[in-house]
């Protein structure tokens, strides 16, 4: 491992706020000649269910970096994968806050003993 921990998600922070405003914006366009234009649009339009499969093979496509590809492409990888995340919670309507509280029901939990509690 090059760097044990991983910084400070402040600048992360900030690109995903922009990047959900957009989503959002997007979603505005559905109906406009914009969502011809649009990839966000197109996958909006074309509902959970091709979402759920670009979030798939985007998946597989960051492990396969995370096995043996450059920083740079995992990074690449790693974004794919979060903005496909982030479009299918909108197609679906799950807010950001309902995520945020998965996560923090959470905190001070073994994964081991979270996962063991599903």
């Amino acid at each position: 491992m090059q760097n044990p921990d991983l910084g400070s998600p402040a600048r992360l922070n900030a690109a995903l706020a922009h990047l959900t405003q957009t989503i959002d914006a997007r979603s505005a366009d559905l109906l406009s000649n914009d969502a011809k234009t649009s990839y966000t649009a197109k996958l909006l339009r074309e509902g959970p269910p091709a979402c759920a499969a670009k979030v798939d093979e985007e998946g597989k496509e960051l492990a396969d970096a995370i096995r043996g590809e450059s920083d740079a492409e995992v990074a690449s990888e790693a974004a794919d994968v979060l903005y496909h995340m982030l479009v299918a919670l909108r197609a679906r309507g799950v807010p950001l806050d309902t995520v945020a509280a998965a996560l923090e029901s959470r905190q001070g939990t073994s994964g081991l003993d979270e996962k063991a509690n599903r």
